[in-house]
């Protein structure tokens, strides 16, 4: 279980209602955790949620921490740094200014899975009832999937700003670049899916190379098989690393430029290393990382691959600021 739009709540764990008074809610603890421990037949990963629910909701006060977090603030590329209340993670960033240089950011991480979600959110909800708040997190957990997935597409591109926002100010960051070229122009099709395959989440480029970057979230552990991902959170034949290869090569065309790797961000714990070496694909290095590491990972590099000279460096910004376009 963990703090994603696409996960059960704590109460939905213990098999309670949200207005379940203390007692009952400690007698489902009880309950679930007797049926749910592994020595007496029950599943590991199911008693590790029951606990984790519980040290959420176990004690009067944080239980009503919990309850309090029933929302989740947009956060701009500019202010991704202390955004308050993330969904994704349940904790209040500190709101005082790091002075230190951060990376050099274009466009909006999460925007595009923002607006769609609210979009879908709003006509779920219906027009013409009373306003109600969309960020509610007990109307999220109501929400059928592909509205939480958008909610988490968003979260996860977030997420990741942040960290490459800290990377410092030899790196340059695009977020949500469009991959779909027309004849003269890049396409944008504002009705596609907000986990399409049409952008990619974020371009990085700074001393260690240039990455494409991929923000996942698919609300369900991923394993590695023959050089891609596979998880329950993804639909059947879906393979992430190959869609982001495509994309890559589309941009490294438009831009006359060659990437270093490609990256697919997922939250850590569904990924059971820390960095995943998934091998080649397209004849790009691929790898799975976990969010932690992330900033880690671009800042090392990738182990005997070529690294941009000063020079170098930037006349590849350069190609890629007048080719990126983003949606």
């Amino acid at each position: 279980m963990t703090e994603s739009p696409l996960d059960e709540s704590a109460y939905d764990v213990l098999g309670v209602d949200r207005s379940a008074s203390d007692a009952e809610l400690r007698r489902a603890y009880r309950r679930q955790a007797r049926q749910t421990h592994p020595d007496l037949g029950g599943s590991a990963a199911r008693f590790n949620a029951v606990q984790f629910a519980w040290e959420r909701v176990g004690t009067p006060e944080a239980r009503a921490e919990y309850d309090k977090r029933s929302s989740a603030r947009p956060a701009s590329a500019a202010d991704t740094d202390d955004a308050d209340h993330v969904w994704s993670t349940g904790r209040t960033q500190s709101t005082q200014r790091d002075s230190r240089p951060k990376a050099r950011m274009y466009g909006h991480p999460g925007g595009r899975a923002r607006d769609r979600f609210t979009t879908l959110m709003r006509e779920w909800v219906g027009r013409g009832t009373e306003p109600v708040d969309i960020y509610a997190e007990a109307l999220i957990r109501r929400a059928p999937s592909e509205i939480r997935h958008a909610l988490a597409d968003a979260l996860a591109e977030e997420a990741t700003a942040r960290a490459l926002g800290e990377l410092g100010m030899g790196y340059t960051v695009w977020h949500g670049v469009a991959t779909d070229r027309g004849s003269d122009k890049w396409v944008v099709d504002a009705d596609a899916a907000a986990s399409d395959t049409r952008k990619i989440d974020h371009v990085v480029l700074g001393p260690s190379g240039l990455f494409a970057v991929q923000s996942e979230d698919w609300g369900a552990p991923a394993k590695v098989r023959r050089g891609d991902l596979i998880s329950e959170g993804l639909a059947k034949g879906e393979k992430p690393v190959h869609a982001l290869a495509t994309r890559a090569k589309a941009v490294a065309r438009a831009a006359r430029v060659s990437f270093t790797a490609l990256v697919i961000v997922l939250p850590d714990d569904t990924l059971d290393d820390a960095i995943t070496a998934l091998g080649r694909t397209r004849g790009i290095a691929s790898f799975a990382v976990q969010r932690s590491v992330v900033g880690h990972f671009l800042r090392v590099g990738v182990p005997d691959a070529a690294r941009p000279a000063g020079t170098d460096m930037f006349e590849v910004r350069t190609r890629l600021q007048n080719s990126i376009r983003m949606v």
